[in-house]
């Protein structure tokens, strides 16, 4: 599917299905609500109104149904009736999926996609997931350029069409799904960190911005031992990149921090034959950082917003980080190495230390593959949230159920668990003494007291490591729960309703309140 274009439009228009193939898609109590006069153009002369009928009475989603309605042209499915209350009204991952298998094949296809307002952006961005850009099939460049048009049918309160600036936002959301996706699916001897410097001059240049790129012996220079130290063995050299979107009006700042680790062999504490494939992915927080900040800032993020790359390839060779060997941290803290396969807390540190030091952020978010434990924690759906802010993990939760990027807490208690991090020679090491002591809030943590614990803005931690990749493929997980997490700083009316705000927030009293640091949430 990598040479398909995806357009949202407000009327797909009428076709037959024979030239036009579509795939209707809805929760069943929602696709009996859409009137047939609605359909007739999309399915006849091929299906009847009797046909369609008949179909819906089949369907027994449990969780999910799917039935042709004429050959392998027309298709409608059902998404489940009911989620519970840890997954997203928009059941996101079902629709993946469904689209996946039941979308028929042609060049110029359609989806009629059926819900509530409130689902579209995360029905939009779940839609996005399922077509995926990157292939080096060598049958991929013979095939001919496809097109997935994609119509929203409104039902529930606040049921009225599709207005314009709502399929602007989910074009640019679903571009910087489709984005981050295709950065983490290409392999590391294409995405080094070169090259994951022109895609982030690439961003820049769409959007009016020149980045700040800080390389190699200039790193060490300036003090940032955590990316020179991890990347340094690696034929291409590490980097810290920043993008900056500094509007006039701006109240707050806001840095987002990805962890980039290009390839991740483990360094000399090396991964085994059946663990280190796949470590591609291991940029995947920068990644969608790069995604969700071409989105934000193209969509009006009213704010100061900073994206920080902390780009590195964690290799082996002779100028490779040893065990036991000290860095000198930019937080000005060192860093005994226990684990050098522990690298994405290294250069994160970096990063928050930078966002916190240099860009005077008032709330610090990094996103990062960082535990293999995270998916043990909250599993493969669920990425892993660790904050210092009550509120903002309740923030973090409900910005996931809104957009279909699922966030679960981990256990926040700096007293209890950092001193697994105790070094006799140094300021801490860089992994912990046991494993079974909740080893990702640790990592979280050790990247949190780079900053301090007692700093007094906002520091919320996203482990992505599992949802990151569904099978072989990429996600593009991330890009919509920034979006929506941060939503309330956005002049885009669609990213303001699945902010943890929601629609129905009050601006007045959200301005009186006194707190800069959670006006978001």
């Amino acid at each position: 599917m990598a040479n398909v274009g995806l357009q949202f439009m407000a009327s797909a228009g009428d076709g037959d299905p024979q030239s036009r193939p579509v795939l209707l898609l809805g929760q069943l109590q929602n696709l009996h609500r859409v009137p047939w006069s609605h359909l007739r153009g999309k399915l006849q002369p091929r299906v009847t109104e009797e046909i369609w009928q008949t179909a819906l009475g089949t369907l027994n989603p449990n969780p999910t149904d799917s039935c042709p309605l004429y050959l392998n042209y027309a298709t409608v499915a059902a998404l489940p009736s009911r989620v519970s209350r840890h997954n997203s009204p928009s059941a996101a991952q079902f629709i993946t999926r469904l689209v996946r298998n039941c979308l028929p094949g042609g060049t110029n296809r359609c989806i009629l996609m059926v819900c509530e307002r409130s689902e579209v952006f995360a029905s939009a961005c779940a839609l996005a997931r399922a077509f995926p850009l990157f292939t080096h099939r060598s049958s991929a460049s013979r095939r001919t350029e496809k097109t997935v048009t994609v119509e929203f049918f409104l039902v529930g309160q606040n049921n009225g069409p599709v207005e314009v600036t709502t399929l602007k936002c989910l074009t640019s959301a679903t571009e910087g799904v489709r984005l981050a996706a295709r950065i983490v699916d290409t392999p590391c001897n294409e995405m080094n960190t070169d090259n994951f410097l022109e895609e982030i001059k690439k961003v820049g240049k769409d959007l009016g911005i020149v980045p700040t790129i800080i390389r190699d012996e200039e790193l060490k220079q300036r003090g940032f031992g955590g990316i020179y130290g991890v990347g340094k063995a690696a034929v291409h050299p590490p980097a810290l990149a920043v993008l900056s979107h500094t509007p006039e009006g701006a109240t707050q700042t806001i840095a987002w921090v990805g962890k980039g680790i290009v390839y991740d062999t483990g360094g000399l504490s090396i991964k085994g034959k059946t663990t280190m494939p796949g470590m591609k992915r291991d940029c995947g927080g920068a990644a969608a950082v790069l995604g969700a900040f071409r989105a934000a800032v193209r969509q009006g993020f009213k704010d100061n917003l900073h994206a920080v790359f902390c780009l590195a390839e964690n290799s082996v060779g002779p100028n490779a980080t040893r065990p036991d060997d000290i860095h000198l941290l930019y937080s000005g803290k060192t860093v005994e190495i226990n684990n050098t396969d522990a690298e994405g807390r290294l250069v994160l540190a970096d990063g928050v230390s930078y966002a916190c030091k240099d860009l005077g952020a008032d709330i610090i978010l990094d996103m990062a593959t960082l535990t293999g434990a995270q998916g043990i924690a909250t599993g493969k759906y669920h990425a892993a949230v660790l904050t210092n802010s009550e509120e903002w993990e309740a923030a973090c939760v409900k910005a996931g159920r809104n957009c279909g990027d699922l966030v679960h807490p981990l256990v926040y208690c700096p007293e209890l668990h950092f001193s697994e991090f105790t070094s006799a020679v140094a300021d801490m090491k860089n992994s912990v003494a046991d494993r079974d002591n909740s080893p990702s809030s640790c990592a979280g943590l050790f990247i949190a007291s780079h900053i301090g614990f007692d700093w007094p803005g906002v520091w919320v931690h996203l482990d992505i490591a599992s949802p990151v990749h569904a099978g072989e493929r990429a996600t593009g997980y991330g890009v919509a729960l920034l979006l929506s997490l941060f939503g309330g700083a956005s002049e885009d009316p669609l990213l303001n309703m699945v902010s943890p705000l929601g629609e129905d927030a009050d601006p007045q009293g959200d301005m009186e309140r006194d707190c800069k640091r959670r006006r978001l949430v």
